[in-house]
């Protein structure tokens, strides 16, 4: 079935991370979760984008409603995450983000972005808002894969 034959929604959140373990773990962490996601997205026909910084996750999932609010219901459940705050939901017509079942930007990726917004000490993805989140992650997105291509 093609997405226009389906009730398309895109939930935005952040969350603050709640596992206190140092950054060499951490990125470990982020590999088994990403890895994890990745395959139940791609099963449940959800796609997105993830990004971290400053112990904070902006994140957009989109796809059929039903897939989509019963992923957000197991983050939610996640002891990982605390102070979870839905930003948006809205029915989309086409998705943003097609081509990751769950794209990443770390705090690297964001510097670049950002420049020295996101290198500030106090740089945090919890001010920004829902458009904000989906337009920083749909860009940064968009620049790995022609990165990748041109490689």
């Amino acid at each position: 079935m093609t997405d226009h034959h389906m009730n398309l929604i895109r939930i935005v959140y952040f969350s603050r991370n709640v596992a206190a373990v140092p950054d060499a773990e951490m990125r470990h962490e982020f590999d088994r979760i990403l890895n994890v996601s990745r395959i139940n997205n791609a099963r449940d026909d959800v796609t997105g984008a993830l990004m971290f910084n400053n112990g904070v996750f902006g994140q957009v999932l989109e796809g059929p409603s039903v897939a989509v609010e019963d992923t957000f219901e197991r983050i939610q459940m996640d002891d990982r995450h605390n102070d979870i705050t839905l930003l948006d939901v809205s029915p989309v017509t086409e998705r943003g983000f097609s081509g990751w079942s769950m794209g990443f930007v770390g705090e690297k990726g964001l510097k670049i972005s950002l420049g020295e917004t996101a290198a500030a000490r106090d740089f945090d993805i919890s001010l920004l808002s829902g458009q904000d989140i989906y337009r920083t992650l749909h860009s940064l997105m968009l620049r790995n894969e022609r990165a990748v291509r041109v490689a």
